[in-house]
């Protein structure tokens, strides 16, 4: 039996070149969520939001998979033995730190390494690209031991599937690999494990470029227009970039005059050099 690991210990990351490396440390368990590693998390998310070495945060898993869901022994069966408040609290502590994500100051990247199960897909959804493994491994087992899939899973499917796919996803139980998570729509892309890492840095460089502002503002638009009609969604990205503009509008002058006057890029090519906008 494997010692239990402090709860400091059940998320590790590390800064490097501007990208935040954050990786479920539970590998004996498949880094499946306890309630120990979800207050873990929120921590570390808390401690790299505003950290200014850190432009990019990529989340993914210890070893031979990314998560294997909520801890069945811990996050269930302990926890329900204390009672309602017990369950409860564990279920704010997990959800506040997914939905801390899906709304993070930074952009955020999975790196779906292997098995990505059950509660697994709220943190998966949370971010807000998704590149896998083609040799990982996806899967709402939740039907197979008696529940339905929840804690979002089943909003998670249905968002991001066409409903065909999520129907039969969540009622069979059986799993797909990274290949057919990308068709399906689960996930942004997925490529061979042995170039997964690779990958994923360079779309977090090309993120790094980017202004700031502006990815932030956008990835709060594309998820909140998700549910707008088009007439209200108009309205509300008019009021968007109204908004970012007066928050940072020197970085929109400076891309403009780097394209009309400098003539030193392309915007459909490339992003404006940020080193020489005023502070």
């Amino acid at each position: 039996m494997s010692k239990e690991r402090a709860e400091k210990d059940t998320v590790a990351y590390k800064v490097e070149g501007g990208i935040a490396w954050v990786r479920f440390n539970r590998p004996e368990k498949r880094n499946c969520m306890s309630p120990k590693l979800n207050r873990q998390m929120m921590r570390v998310l808390d401690e790299l939001e505003f950290d200014d070495a850190a432009g990019v945060l990529v989340l993914t898993g210890e070893g031979d998979a990314w998560s294997a869901g909520m801890d069945l022994k811990e996050y269930f069966r302990e926890t329900e033995a204390k009672g309602m408040g017990a369950i409860r609290q564990s279920q704010r502590e997990a959800y506040g730190w997914w939905r801390r994500l899906r709304w993070y100051q930074k952009p955020t990247i999975a790196m779906v390494n292997g098995w990505c199960f059950g509660g697994g897909y709220g943190p998966l959804y949370a971010c807000d690209i998704a590149v896998a493994a083609e040799e990982a491994t996806f899967g709402l087992s939740e039907i197979n031991w008696g529940i339905l899939p929840g804690g979002g899973a089943t909003k998670v499917a249905s968002d991001l599937m066409p409903m065909r796919k999520a129907m039969y996803h969540a009622m069979l139980g059986e799993n797909i690999d990274g290949r057919t998570a990308e068709a399906w729509g689960l996930v942004t892309e997925a490529v061979p494990l042995s170039g997964l890492r690779n990958r994923v840095a360079e779309i977090a460089a090309r993120l790094l470029e980017k202004n700031p502002v502006a990815l932030k503002a956008t990835k709060d638009a594309v998820r909140r227009v998700m549910d707008m009609t088009y007439d209200n969604a108009e309205d509300f990205l008019v009021r968007a970039q109204e908004a970012a503009n007066s928050f940072d509008n020197e970085g929109r002058k400076e891309g403009i005059r780097q394209f009309i006057d400098d003539k030193s890029y392309k915007p459909g090519l490339a992003a404006y050099d940020k080193t020489k906008q005023k502070k």
